[in-house]
C-alpha cells in the first residue's frame, strides 16, 4: 500500500544529567564560557527569585503563585535566544525568560498580588511582550496574530509562545500552530513539558509518543529537546528563530523537563505524585548540571557561587521591598482597564465605589 507521509522527531541533547558533554559539535554560544556563565547566573537568579516568591506567598504577602522550580534551563534558553524586537507571549510561569527580557520581580509580585500594574512592564524589551496568561493556551493565538502582523508589515520579528504539556492539548494551541503553518508565519511555539498538567500525568494526557509531533499535523518543523540542558534549548530556539526570521515559517519545540515544585501554591502535589519520582527528577536538576559543567571547565567555583548567592539575595531584598512599599491603587482602578469606554452600569458602580472609598478614607 502506498505511504501518504512519514515523519520522525529528532531529540537534541548536548549535556547529560551529570554535566558531561555528549556531543562535540557545540554551537558558537556554548563555546564561549563567559556566555555560559551569564546563562548560569540567570538560572540561579531565577531559582532564588522563585524561592523568595513562595516564601512571600506563605507569609501572606502574595496571592497564589505558580512556581518555576526545575524549569530554569528551558526558560532561560528561550529568553536568551530571542532578539529584543521579538515578542514573547508567555503562560504564567516563564519567569526566567521574562527576567532575561527585563521584567522586574516587583512587577511579578504586583501581578500575583492582584495589582494589574504588574503587567505594565517598565523595561525594554519586555514592554512590547504580552502579559501573563492564566487562561490556558490563549496566548498561543496572541502569538499567531502577532506573527501575522509581522509578516504583513514585512518586519524581521518573531513571535514566541510557551505552553505546558497539558495546554498543548487545547484547541487554542492547535488553532495557533495550524494557522502558523498555513500562512508560513514567523512564530515559535515552545511546549514546556514538565510531565504534569496540575494533577494529570503526561502518560494519560495524550496518546502521542512525543508532544513535538503535534506540530507535524500543522506542517511545522518539530523537535524534542532535553529541557534541562540549557545548550540544547537555546540551540533549538536559535535555529527556529533564524528559520522564522528568514521567512521559512514557524516551528514547534518540546522541552522535556520536570516541575520540581507544586503547580501553584494553591495545590499540594504530594497528594498525587510519588516521592521516588520527584527524587529521580532532582538528579536531572538543570542548575546543578550546568554548574558541574562550568566547574569542569574551570569557569566556576565555590567562591563565585557564594558571591552570586549574596548578590541574588541583595537583589531580591530590594525587589521585595519595592513591591511591599508600592502604594495601592484606588478602588476605581478595577474599572479602568476592561473597556475603552466604561458602560453606563459600570460607571455607576465605579462612582459609588469611589465615593465609599473617600468616606472610609475620611
Amino acid at each position: 500500500m502506498p505511504i501518504a507521509a512519514k515523519f520522525e522527531i529528532e531529540y537534541l541533547q548536548y549535556m547529560d544529567p551529570q554535566g558531561k558533554l555528549v556531543r562535540k559539535d557545540l554551537p558558537a554560544f556554548a563555546k564561549d564560557l563567559d556566555t555560559m556563565v551569564k546563562l548560569y547566573k540567570l538560572m540561579v537568579s531565577t531559582r532564588v527569585f522563585d524561592a523568595k516568591s513562595i516564601a512571600l506567598q506563605r507569609t501572606g504577602k502574595l496571592g497564589t503563585y505558580a512556581s518555576c522550580l526545575g524549569h530554569e534551563a528551558a526558560h532561560v534558553g528561550i529568553g536568551s535566544a530571542m532578539k529584543p524586537e521579538d515578542v514573547l507571549a508567555p503562560s504564567y510561569r516563564e519567569y526566567g525568560a521574562q527576567l532575561f527580557r527585563g521584567v522586574q520581580p516587583r512587577e511579578v509580585y504586583m501581578y500575583w498580588g492582584g495589582d494589574e500594574r504588574g503587567n505594565d512592564y517598565q523595561n525594554e524589551p519586555a514592554r512590547h511582550d504580552f502579559a501573563w496568561s492564566v487562561p490556558i493556551a490563549t496566548q498561543c493565538l496572541h502569538a499567531a496574530g502577532s506573527a501575522l502582523a509581522f509578516k504583513i508589515r514585512g518586519e524581521k520579528r518573531v513571535a514566541v509562545c510557551t505552553i505546558g504539556d497539558g495546554g498543548s492539548s487545547k484547541g487554542d494551541f492547535y488553532g495557533a500552530i495550524n494557522i502558523a503553518g498555513a500562512q508560513t508565519l514567523p512564530m515559535v511555539a515552545v511546549i514546556v513539558n514538565n510531565q504534569w498538567a496540575i494533577s494529570v500525568p503526561r502518560r494519560i494526557q495524550s496518546g502521542a509518543k512525543t508532544l513535538a509531533q503535534k506540530g507535524i499535523a500543522a506542517g511545522l518543523p518539530s523537535i524534542q529537546v532535553d529541557g534541562n540542558d540549557i545548550i540544547a534549548v537555546r540551540k533549538a530556539m536559535e535555529d527556529a528563530l533564524d528559520r522564522a526570521r528568514k521567512g521559512d515559517g514557524a516551528s514547534v519545540i518540546e522541552c522535556v523537563t520536570y516541575r520540581l515544585g507544586d503547580p501553584t501554591t494553591a495545590d499540594d502535589a504530594r497528594r498525587y505524585r510519588g516521592k521516588d519520582e520527584v527524587e529521580d527528577a532532582w538528579t536531572k536538576d538543570p542548575v546543578k548540571r550546568l554548574r558541574v559543567y562550568l566547574e569542569s571547565q574551570k569557569a566556576w567555583n565555590e567562591k563565585k557561587e557564594t558571591a552570586l548567592q549574596e548578590e541574588c539575595n541583595e537583589w531580591m531584598d530590594n525587589e521585595v521591598n519595592a513591591y511591599l512599599e508600592s502604594k495601592a491603587q484606588t478602588v476605581g482602578a478595577m474599572f479602568d482597564y476592561t473597556f475603552a469606554e466604561v458602560p453606563a452600569d459600570l460607571a455607576k458602580q465605579r462612582d459609588l465605589a469611589l465615593s465609599l472609598e473617600q468616606k472610609v478614607a475620611h
